[in-house]
């Protein structure tokens, strides 16, 4: 344990030793891809890369749709390992998870067969699409990221119907809780539609006035017991519209009385007594899939160098840094397309005994 401290800290004075205004030091970088591989983990959970998902069945899954393959009007959803297999260089779009999915790519919605499974069936009846796969979101319809700048608030998955909704439409600011007070939200047109989820929110939903204390006390009493036989929904409350925010575990507290499971079924929201369906447990699933991080592998690395080499390390990442600075901006005056050969041509140079070669040829005029 006392050489692991060491090691640690030996690695931060080297980083503190190089820190200067415009430097970027070696713990910046891996911070910053720890947190592109969390967010990557969130959106592909335990996804293959390799395998297309269609032999699985009907599962939750990263799902994306390409418009360069589907014409206007028609909606499909491929996986994530056809995304990068059958629709290398395509306009895609990316939409995050959606719950019982089976793969399209390759089916009657496609002009082409699948490359990873040529043998599908022409369509998938039990998926379900909504206007997330043109390309559009929320009550307001608008793409994300707006092109037109109209609307890039922060955007919340509905857990019933999985549509994207801007914080701002989602009720009125004055009555919308804090940012981090709440799990799950469920829209207002699907609030209305299972209405007999509004029994659960005077003791399970989060609102504006909620304190943290008494959302963490509703969590830890939310109800586990067998409840197949004797009826446990509350009282329906007064309150019935908008949307729900929800406290962690909520799903858990529903009834699972044989009245209520027809409920469920009649509502088509069975799911929300999986445990499995949620977000939650799908990330969670995502990150036990994960092996060593490159972060942790990164600061094995460093802490593996002596102080000196560490520093050496470090002054030679900020160097590459603003010479590959230097480098892009010739592009970028010149309105040049960078390459893949661009950036090759510029690491060979970076090699021993060789001069960078920065010079871009400009347009003939």
């Amino acid at each position: 344990m006392e050489s692991q401290r060491g090691s640690s800290s030996s690695t931060e004075r080297a980083v503190d030793d190089c820190e200067d205004e415009n430097s970027v030091t070696m713990l910046d970088v891996l911070q910053e891809e720890n947190q592109l591989e969390e967010d990557a983990n969130a959106v592909l959970g335990a996804a293959d890369d390799k395998n297309c998902t269609y032999i699985q069945g009907y599962m939750r899954q990263a799902l994306y749709a390409c418009k360069t393959c589907c014409k206007e009007g028609i909606r499909a959803g491929i996986c994530f390992a056809c995304s990068l297999h059958c629709h290398e260089g395509h306009e895609l779009i990316e939409l995050y998870t959606k719950r019982q999915f089976k793969c399209d790519c390759g089916n009657s919605k496609f002009g082409e067969k699948c490359s990873l499974n040529p043998v599908k069936s022409e369509s998938n009846p039990e998926n379900k699409y909504n206007q997330n796969f043109d390309g559009v979101y929320c009550t307001c319809s608008r793409p994300y990221p707006d092109p037109e700048g109209l609307d890039n608030d922060e955007m919340l998955q509905c857990a019933i119907c999985e549509d994207w909704y801007h914080t701002k439409h989602l009720g009125d600011s004055e009555t919308r809780p804090e940012e981090n007070s709440y799990d799950e939200i469920v829209c207002d047109a699907c609030m209305k539609k299972a209405s007999f989820l509004w029994s659960y929110a005077s003791k399970f939903a989060v609102t504006k006035d909620s304190k943290k204390e008494e959302t963490t006390q509703n969590d830890e009493n939310v109800e586990v017991e067998d409840s197949s036989k004797k009826c446990t929904m509350p009282e329906t409350p007064a309150k019935t519209e908008g949307c729900c925010f929800w406290v962690e575990g909520w799903r858990s507290a529903l009834c699972t009385c044989e009245k209520c499971k027809m409920v469920y079924k009649e509502n088509e929201v069975e799911f929300l007594l999986d445990p499995t369906d949620s977000v939650q447990a799908y990330e969670e699933a995502g990150k036990a899939n994960n092996r060593e991080s490159q972060y942790e592998k990164g600061m094995k690395a460093l802490a593996s160098l002596d102080h000196v080499q560490q520093v050496n390390v470090i002054e030679e990442y900020n160097n590459m840094k603003e010479r590959l600075k230097e480098y892009l901006q010739k592009f970028a005056d010149n309105k040049k397309v960078v390459r893949a050969e661009d950036i090759q041509e510029f690491f060979s140079e970076m090699e021993p005994n060789k001069r960078q070669k920065v010079e871009i040829p400009k347009y003939c005029r």
